[in-house]
């Protein structure tokens, strides 16, 4: 993540609307000088989005495919692309990614998939200096709208400038169609604004923000409207809604485009994405970004005292597995939780206090 210009953040929520709203422009911030905005450090965009049949989208460039099985199974009949190179990235790893740049072809890259899919394309987009082309196959994260991937390195997962998509294609009737458990479960990097925001004051109540890093009132109270939107949303858009689809993809955007704007995502990123880093070593790989966080947000609230009745709503409505974890690796990864935290260094929050697990009774469950 990269720190915003000085000028910002704007005085109060009117021009925080009216920059959210110029902004939504792609690549509006590459007139950087004409805007007398500062172009280092850089604030991405959002990539340009259109919403379409598939089988509508004609592309002519020699194309590099990233996707999984599953995901291009939901495609292949829909969509015509010139594959000249595919690669199905197995693990997020730098190693991993590294060994698939070597034979990449093509003249642009196309994602289509979930998270591992476009954290691997925005990697190899990045590195070949080609235009990228994200298709979701579910609303399942919020990977396809920023300009990082993460990587999962010494226990723990580190976020890499790659660069942002260029064009996001959505077929609403392809995420309608995704497994419930996935449709929209992206909801997720929205809900998590509940507790991250949380995290974010009691970090600066303690003294524990860097400069950089400075809680404002302004950003938590946009971020605060962004999560009303997802709890809104959520049961059309777990039912597969097209109305309640477009409406999770705007929480989406909005959330990321204001971690942009701001350098930094303690907006949405807090103990709950903490506690699912943590829980993912005690579980190993396979389980989804859903399926960890969402039951980190609901055991991190009740931590800080939050009331969770509406969290949970939503995430049941959008089909969010919250039972999957066993209870004693629940229990035993609280209990670390807050050494976890230190040594990765990561920006304080509940979780760094011995208490954590106090706090939660020392035998909390997700299962109400």
């Amino acid at each position: 993540m990269h720190r915003a210009p000085e000028e910002w953040p704007p005085e109060g929520l009117e021009e925080v609307a009216q920059s959210l709203e110029f902004l939504w422009i792609p690549h509006a911030l590459t007139a950087g000088p004409a805007m007398n905005i500062p172009i280092e450090p850089t604030i991405y965009p959002l990539p340009a989005l259109r919403f379409l049949a598939l089988s509508d989208w004609k592309e002519c460039r020699p194309t590099a495919l990233v996707t999984g099985g599953p995901a291009w199974d939901a495609v292949q009949d829909r969509l015509r692309l010139p594959v000249v190179w595919r690669g199905e990235p197995q693990r997020a790893t730098l190693d991993h990614w590294q060994a698939l740049l070597d034979g990449v072809q093509g003249e642009v890259v196309y994602a289509v998939g979930g998270g591992l899919a476009t954290d691997a394309a925005k990697f190899l987009a990045a590195r070949c200096h080609l235009p990228l082309v994200c298709i979701p196959t579910a609303l399942s994260v919020d990977a396809f709208l920023t300009g990082a991937s993460g990587v999962r390195e010494g226990g723990c997962v580190r976020y890499i400038e790659t660069q942002p998509p260029d064009l996001l294609l959505v077929d609403l009737d392809v995420i309608a169609a995704a497994p419930p458990s996935l449709r929209a479960a992206g909801i997720c990097d929205v809900l998590s604004i509940a507790t991250a925001l949380w995290d974010w004051r009691f970090a600066e109540e303690q003294g524990q923000n860097p400069p950089e890093m400075a809680y404002v009132e302004w950003v938590a109270e946009v971020a605060r409207g962004i999560l009303r939107g997802a709890l809104d949303c959520a049961e059309a858009a777990g039912a597969g809604d097209p109305e309640g689809l477009r409406a999770l993809l705007r929480c989406l955007a909005l959330e990321v485009l204001l971690c942009n704007l701001v350098g930094h995502s303690r907006p949405e990123e807090g103990s709950e994405h903490y506690f699912a880093y943590a829980v993912e070593n005690e579980v190993g790989p396979g389980r989804t970004h859903a399926e960890l966080v969402g039951p980190g947000i609901l055991l991190m609230a009740r931590a800080q005292g939050q009331e969770t009745a509406a969290l949970e709503r939503a995430l049941r409505a959008c089909h969010i597995p919250l039972d999957t974890i066993p209870q004693e690796v629940v229990n035993r990864t609280l209990k670390r939780l807050p050494e976890y935290a230190a040594h990765h260094r990561l920006p304080y929050s509940i979780a760094h206090t011995p208490g954590v697990a106090a706090a939660l009774g020392g035998n909390e469950s997700t299962r109400r």
